[in-house]
């Protein structure tokens, strides 16, 4: 089997390549270099066998030479995180990056392609379970993007055998973003923004990388929509707990209302993202103390056999013990 992995060199299309790698498939991830993390990345994934195209999936030469001969796309690549761009590179990567890994894997006949989304196309302020059937309503580029890719992955439907996966907050081994998490409470420098009461329904990468290949391979996902989310929805205050239990540290008693955080990560993005900075604090940052997600696996459950095995605390103690052997800890 022939796999192509676009945003191969980020956390999770580089963990989905290793696992790929491990069940004998031949692996072409395209991705791109712009930081130490994705450079280490790539060393990994190329050691162990996969083919490197270092291209951007705006490049739509390259996409097209790159899908010769692939039987499944895994379409990750995204602007995300970037807070310091206009939100033109949103849609150029997004939409119009999506558009050409469509075209190509309609031109290149894959078997099939499954879409990397993100439960951000649902914006926040919403109550109760979260399905695949909940009203979508993005409130910031990145999901508003999102969306307009699945829209369009979709609308190929009749060309291509499609898949959207709605992602979940992911962590795990390789995953540097919860890293920075992990330090703050070993050194006794977190504290609580808010109440802490918000809810998350993280993912073990393990897991989503098991989800991503049912749908690679279950007949009937074709032409659907999934979330995968975890075994459990959890608190942002038993997340740091887990967390600080996990490393023997005691949580500091301080707490900071959210309110002023919102207000100068706003003023902080309104002054520098014109000016092209990255802001030390923007509104997205602030989610992680503010919106509040429980999601339903049933429909993943049921069409694709999908099961998470992993509980947030298990998850914490693996990804502890990997960070301790990259020495981050």
């Amino acid at each position: 089997m022939n796999v192509l992995i676009t945003g191969g060199t980020g956390f999770i299309g580089s963990r989905l390549a290793l696992r790929c790698l491990e069940q004998g498939f031949s692996v072409t991830v395209l991705g791109q270099v712009n930081n130490e993390t994705e450079e280490q990345n790539k060393e990994l994934i190329s050691n162990k066998g996969a083919k490197i195209v270092l291209a951007s999936v705006t490049e739509r030469a390259k996409i097209f030479e790159s899908l010769s001969d692939i039987d499944i796309v895994y379409h990750l690549a995204a602007a995300q995180h970037e807070a310091n761009v206009p939100d033109q590179h949103f849609w150029d990567v997004n939409v119009e990056g999506t558009r050409n890994v469509l075209e190509a894997s309609v031109s290149a006949q894959v078997k099939r392609f499954i879409h990397g989304s993100t439960i951000g196309v649902y914006g926040s302020a919403l109550e109760g379970s979260i399905s695949e059937q909940t009203p979508l309503r993005p409130d910031n580029i990145y999901g508003v993007t999102k969306l307009e890719g699945e829209k369009l992955v979709l609308a190929f439907e009749d060309k291509l055998p499609v898949v959207v996966i709605r992602i979940s907050e992911t962590y795990g081994p390789g995953d540097r973003r919860l890293l920075k998490l992990f330090k703050a409470i070993k050194k006794n420098s977190f504290f609580m923004i808010g109440d802490g009461k918000n809810l998350h329904h993280p993912i073990y990468i393990d897991d989503l990388i098991d989800g991503l290949l049912l749908a690679a391979t279950v007949e009937v996902a074709a032409g659907q929509v999934f979330l995968l989310a975890g075994k459990e929805a959890i608190t942002t205050n038993d997340m740091v707990a887990t967390i600080a239990e996990q490393e023997d540290t005691k949580l500091r008693r301080f707490r900071a209302p959210l309110l002023p955080f919102l207000i100068l990560a706003t003023i902080a993005e309104t002054i520098l993202r014109p000016l092209g900075i990255q802001p030390p604090l923007h509104r997205r940052r602030m989610d992680f103390f503010k919106k509040s997600f429980i999601f339903s696996n049933e429909q993943s459950l049921k069409t694709l056999g999908f099961s998470p095995h992993y509980t947030f605390k298990q998850g914490v103690t693996e990804t502890a013990r990997w960070y301790a052997e990259m020495g981050y800890l």
